[in-house]
């Protein structure tokens, strides 16, 4: 159940990624509120996952999870670039954040 709340925190963190793009330096009331709730329940999450999982693993696989997925994001939704170098380096995250949870913390 940890690896599932550690997973919500890393969408979450996808959320508010994206969402900073949508505040507009935070002028805009409802991205604004939005990006906030998403940054509050991530921090929340991932805190309650930190409670049985070690610092660095589930650090890194939230970041990681973060990173992945708002790169995914700006790629599928926001036309940015699908080079062969981007997907390359976003391939070798997925591969950390798989050999983490396999070698890593239960």
């Amino acid at each position: 159940m940890t690896w599932v709340v550690l997973f919500l925190a890393g969408l979450l963190e996808i959320g508010w990624a994206v969402g900073l793009k949508f505040t507009d330096g935070f002028t805009r009331p409802l991205p604004s509120l939005i990006t906030a709730f998403c940054m509050v329940a991530s921090l929340g999450l991932l805190g309650l996952a930190l409670r049985s999982l070690p610092l660095g693993t589930a650090y890194a696989m939230w970041t990681g999870i973060g990173t992945v997925g708002t790169a995914a994001v700006g790629i599928l939704w926001l036309g940015e670039s699908a080079s062969v170098g981007r997907l390359v380096c976003i391939a070798l995250i997925v591969s950390g954040i798989a050999g983490l949870k396999l070698l890593g913390a239960d």
